[in-house]
């Protein structure tokens, strides 16, 4: 963390206190736009939450009499009051759930622990936290206990994120529970009067962003958003997803800075030359202003996760079948599609836990086979595929066929983000010169080098 107190996603003291919860991705929506909370927050008493069968699991310990509490992102509270009432049924337990901004998960964990408290048995974390976490003596090192436990089947989990969602100095000390990545969404319906066709280059992007907001802007339509509000999960998002298609790295192999490279300047020159042809403004576009102008038709190219198609085709939607998805464009001299692994989100066991027997059992039935396919097929539930039996399950096809085949793609190479325990403070500094390049104060080359500069102070710190 940046000065070492701030909170991971970059809130910084004094600023964007206020934002926390708007920066909580799925649960923005019922913020600023009428209609679409019912859309993105299905809960558990809900129609679409009841069509989801129960889970078929193996026979759970009797844990009558005692009580597990929980931390989960807000994000996922819908899943956090299905595994609430399904868990206290399979074993007799007592769930005590709280809900938090994912921007304050590590400094709750953390603090709670090192304070004594020890309130949480169980923590919902962003991989990227997974270094800073683990080194801190925040979660418990889960390694033995996934490898003799032959129900957890580490080889189901989808190669790409396994290893670094959970792995820290060669330990494990989490279970994936949230399998994140970008793709590209666009409405074909506005593509098709305009003329352009989707996106397989970052260059194709800017060129179809620009002729759509020149032809429709005068009525209230863009070519694209370009989430730029000041927190990693956001502007770093952005900038990732360039970076990973001009074939740049965050860190070298060794966890050194890699953004002296051209495609890391290229990254950011992309997010400069796209920002006059975008919903406007980017510095103050997050998820609750890009995702109801997407599902309204106010923009035609979307930057999301997988499962913005399940929302694109729900009653509140306004693009219903005049959507289509495509995997990240690339640029530069790279000529793959790259996708990166933003957000992910796994379970890990408190080491101040006063139950960890208890704490492992839940951690193996939220993230087991049955339980996380049926978590994919509840509409709201924000739930991405981590492992591969639910990602080819014909269910997981029919609920879902495009984003399952987008999904299938994009997680073939994925691109992750730093895991190493200064992670936090790297993406916070990072996040702060992209912010300065949008408002006007640095070009591409300043602010990729400035932060370059700083990350080589960090880590040599």
């Amino acid at each position: 963390m940046v000065n070492r107190t701030r909170a991971y996603l970059g809130t910084r003291h004094g600023r964007a206190t206020g934002a926390a919860s708007a920066l909580s991705r799925r649960q923005l929506l019922g913020l600023t736009a009428a209609g679409l909370a019912t859309a993105f927050f299905a809960r558990p008493g809900s129609a679409r939450a009841q069509d989801a069968t129960p889970a078929a699991n193996a026979a759970m310990p009797d844990y009558t009499g005692q009580t597990l509490n929980f931390m989960i992102i807000q994000p996922h509270a819908v899943t956090g009051d299905l595994l609430k009432a399904d868990f206290e049924a399979a074993t007799g337990a007592t769930v005590e759930l709280t809900v938090v901004p994912y921007d304050e998960v590590q400094a709750k964990a953390t603090l709670d622990v090192q304070s004594g408290a020890n309130v949480f048995d169980v923590l919902d974390y962003w991989y990227p936290t997974v270094g800073a976490l683990a080194s801190q003596g925040v979660v418990e090192d889960l390694t033995d206990f996934i490898e003799s436990d032959p129900d957890i089947d580490p080889a189901d989990f989808i190669p790409s994120i396994y290893d670094v969602y959970t792995l820290y100095d060669g330990r494990r000390y989490g279970i994936p529970y949230d399998g994140d990545t970008h793709v590209l969404f666009y409405n074909t319906e506005i593509f098709e009067r305009n003329g352009p066709t989707a996106p397989k280059s970052w260059d194709d992007f800017l060129n179809a962003a620009r002729t759509i907001t020149e032809a429709e802007s005068a009525n209230g339509i863009y070519g694209a958003a370009l989430q730029g509000f000041q927190a990693p999960i956001i502007i770093g998002s952005s900038y990732a997803n360039r970076l990973a298609g001009f074939g740049g790295q965050f860190l070298t192999v060794d966890a050194q800075p890699a953004l002296d490279s051209e495609a890391a300047v290229q990254a950011a020159q992309a997010m400069l030359d796209v920002a006059p042809y975008v919903l406007p403004t980017p510095l103050e576009t997050a998820f609750e202003q890009a995702l109801p102008a997407f599902l309204n038709g106010q923009i035609a190219m979307m930057e999301f996760w997988t499962d913005l198609g399940v929302y694109a085709e729900g009653p509140d939607s306004k693009i219903a079948g005049t959507w289509d998805v495509v995997q990240m464009p690339y640029g530069g001299a790279n000529t793959k599609h790259i996708a990166p692994l933003n957000a992910g989100f796994c379970f890990s066991v408190s080491t101040g836990s006063r139950n960890k027997e208890l704490a492992r059992d839940f951690v193996k039935f939220a993230t087991s086979k049955d339980y996380h396919l049926k978590l994919l097929t509840v509409t709201g539930s924000g739930i991405d595929p981590m492992r591969l039996s639910a990602l080819e399950a014909e269910e997981y096809k029919a609920f879902a066929p495009k984003v399952q085949a987008a999904a299938t793609a994009s997680l073939s190479g994925a691109f992750a983000w730093p895991t190493i325990p200064q992670s936090p403070e790297l993406m916070q500094v990072l996040s702060d010169e992209l912010a300065l390049m949008l408002q006007g104060n640095k070009d591409a080359a300043t602010a990729i080098g400035d932060a370059q500069a700083a990350w080589v102070q960090i880590l040599a710190g």
